[in-house]
């Protein structure tokens, strides 16, 4: 048998390929009638945002995306101290960032405890800078709290899970203050539902998805079932 590694740098020149494929005039006019939409029925809810690092920005959103109570999933940078930056420069390992998704949440239906939960359960939070063959900075596990409510609770949930033994090594994800975020580029965005046909979509991110939603079903969007 021939091992597949899939790495997600491996793809890097594939996602800007993809972005030409991928990126039509259609499809952006239906991205913003999407988008549109989302906007519309924010604007009428008190919402609340979480961001999290949890490696590669591509399964971090394909996961919270599912989650009923998840309004919006934005990928993106935040970190760093390079304003504004490129793909290619946060996976130079220079610029201090890290992916991340910025995530948009109706808290009536789904609270901050439970997007932790989700959190630590779908990323290996033991691996300094490591999320499977995904390797660098950019991928560390950290979560950036937007206020001390969220700083607390993290900081509270991440002693638990080390007292309790879950996992063989110690949690050593980071829990920092936001000072930062800026959207990643248009291709990254929605990517493992545009792509889904991609070998790391189907070889990486299908995998996780699938034990995600067998664990969290009661916590899915109605229409995933």
């Amino acid at each position: 048998m021939i091992a597949i590694v899939i790495t997600k740098r491996y793809f890097l020149l594939c996602k800007v390929f993809a972005a030409l494929i991928f990126i039509s005039c259609s499809q952006t006019e239906s991205t913003s009638l999407s988008a549109a939409k989302i906007n519309r029925s924010m604007a009428n809810i008190k919402t609340d945002t979480a961001t999290f690092g949890a490696g590669c920005f591509w399964c971090v959103e394909a996961v919270f995306q599912q989650l009923d109570g998840v309004l919006k999933v934005t990928s993106g940078y935040s970190g760093g101290h390079v304003v504004n930056p490129t793909y290619e420069q946060v996976c130079s390992k220079k610029t201090g960032h890290v992916e991340v998704c910025r995530i948009i949440y109706d808290p009536s239906k789904i609270t901050f405890d439970e997007l932790l939960e989700v959190f630590w359960k779908t990323h290996d939070p033991t691996t300094p800078d490591q999320q499977g063959n995904d390797r660098g900075p950019q991928y560390r596990s950290v979560v950036f709290y937007h206020n001390n409510e969220q700083k607390k609770l993290s900081e509270e949930y991440k002693a638990e899970i080390n007292n309790s033994g879950a996992f063989s090594n110690p949690v050593i994800t980071s829990v920092e203050p936001l000072k930062n975020f800026y959207e990643a580029e248009n291709y990254h965005q929605n990517y493992f539902n545009a792509n889904s046909d991609q070998l790391y979509c189907r070889y990486v991110i299908q995998p996780k998805l699938e034990k995600f939603e067998k664990i969290f079903k009661d916590k899915l969007k109605k229409n995933k079932g």
